[in-house]
């Protein structure tokens, strides 16, 4: 009978190990990643009035040429987040981040709506399949005891990015033309995609599965801690071939015990993402309906996201020291008071108003950052990626029907008041999910019945 080569390492090669350069070296540069990630997805937001100006566009024309890359977004999170964790994280990042600074590049040549349209979804679709492959590589070099503050601290970046395209943009643009940020956004990930290669390792799930290369892993693990001993890489042999095949990465977030927790958290992020897309399109409109000037209505808006960001710092060490479920389950019932406190305080001082939005902004924007890093210790690494990628896709579909339901409530006459005591609910609703889960499985994780 045919047999495959097999390889194991030992569950504390990363988790009792000190960390060390390379390790950082990898946080590092798949925040960088999700910093591009954030700025490309922004910057057309600044980019919009020029175009309109110059192409003579209606404002209604901008809307499609916003959802190109959203659309663009959810297909790479669906469709290419398998193709990572079948061919490897590191090759992902890499081709991603090429991809995406390439299709920004080609943007220039856009001389109509439709043209802008198109690439601006292959650019979507580059940005949606980086995203996951960075969360996956990230939580495969952290200890676990660290691992939700490493996939925090990187999908910070994200929001650096966001505010980052917005200072970029109010300096060049008037002075170089609404192209220039196709420029900044499309060279940056090129000059970073050697970097990548270079310095970027391979995932260890990707370099030890069945059929890899002994050498090569040897190699690589020592280059990582150089203090490695050979016989720590346990060797074997898979008599049955059926057992070295993997599994379709879709079928395998849903096998091993994890179909339960897949459609839970798939729940959350479809909430979660829901309320902060919600409160980021209406905020603004809400407040300035109520009689607050518009600079308000954008710090409050900021302040959200801001608040999402110091979140990051308190929530990352709680999941890690505390749990992860019960942690995020807090957040969200402390959410369900904060959020429901912006509602009371709607007509109150400007200072009362801004401190009830960023509180809100720590647990909406906070939550949806920590969810993530909640999939990144559900999933085990062989399927991290699509299990990421596949929630953040799921969870788009609550991004584009928050802000439509909230805007029908508007509509049927519900008072700004209620609409933020409506928005209180979900929070509480998660609470409770993340509390189940906690329950199915806080003492015993997927992986570790996967591999039992």
């Amino acid at each position: 009978m045919e047999s495959a080569s097999a390889m194991r390492l030992p569950a504390s090669f990363i988790d009792d190990r000190p960390i060390r350069g390379r390790q950082w070296l990898t946080v590092f540069l798949c925040g960088l990643v999700m910093f591009l990630d954030g700025f490309d997805t922004q910057s057309i937001s600044y980019m919009a009035p020029h175009i309109a100006e110059e192409w003579h566009l209606s404002r209604a024309l901008l809307g499609p040429i916003f959802s190109a890359a959203l659309v663009g977004l959810m297909a790479g999170y669906l469709l290419l987040s398998p193709l990572s964790d079948r061919y490897g994280h590191k090759r992902m990042v890499v081709w991603s981040t090429l991809a995406f600074g390439i299709a920004t590049l080609l943007c220039l040549l856009a001389q109509d709506v439709t043209s802008l349209m198109v690439l601006r979804f292959l650019t979507g679709v580059g940005l949606g399949a980086a995203t996951p492959s960075a969360v996956a590589l990230t939580g495969e070099y952290s200890p676990k005891k660290w691992r939700a503050s490493f996939v925090l601290a990187i999908y910070c970046g994200f929001s650096l990015g966001f505010v980052v395209a917005g200072l970029v943009s109010g300096w060049i643009i008037p002075t170089y033309g609404w192209r220039s940020m196709f420029w900044v956004g499309g060279i940056v990930p090129l000059l970073l995609t050697p970097v990548l290669l270079i310095y970027l390792p391979e995932a260890l799930s990707t370099i030890t599965r069945p059929g890899a290369d002994r050498a090569v892993a040897l190699a690589h693990l020592r280059r990582l801690d150089p203090s490695f001993r050979d016989e720590e890489l346990v060797a074997g042999e898979i008599a049955d071939p059926r057992a070295g095949r993997r599994k379709a990465p879709l079928r395998a977030i849903f096998s091993d015990g994890m179909a339960m927790g897949t459609l839970l958290l798939w729940g959350v992020f479809l909430i979660n993402l829901g309320a902060f897309y919600a409160m980021q399109s209406w905020m603004p409109t809400i407040l300035t309906d109520l009689g607050h000037p518009l600079s308000t209505g954008v710090a409050a808006t900021s302040l959200v996201t801001v608040g999402g960001m110091v979140a990051a710092f308190i929530v990352g060490p709680a999941m890690d020291r505390i749990s992860p479920y019960n942690a995020l389950a807090i957040l969200y019932a402390l959410g369900f008071l904060f959020v429901a406190g912006v509602g009371i305080m709607l007509r109150s001082s400007t200072a009362m108003l801004l401190a009830a939005t960023f509180l809100a902004g720590l647990c909406v924007s906070g939550g949806q950052k920590s969810v993530i890093a909640l999939a990144a210790v559900f999933y085990r690494a062989e399927v991290r990626s699509t299990g990421v990628g596949w929630a953040l896709g799921i969870g788009r579909l609550g991004g584009i029907a928050g802000p439509l339901i909230i805007g029908w409530a508007l509509t049927s006459g519900l008072a700004p008041q209620n609409v933020f005591y409506l928005l209180a609910v979900p929070m509480l609703i998660m609470a409770l999910t993340v509390v189940i889960m906690g329950r199915r499985y806080g003492s015993a994780a997927p992986a570790v019945e996967a591999h039992a």
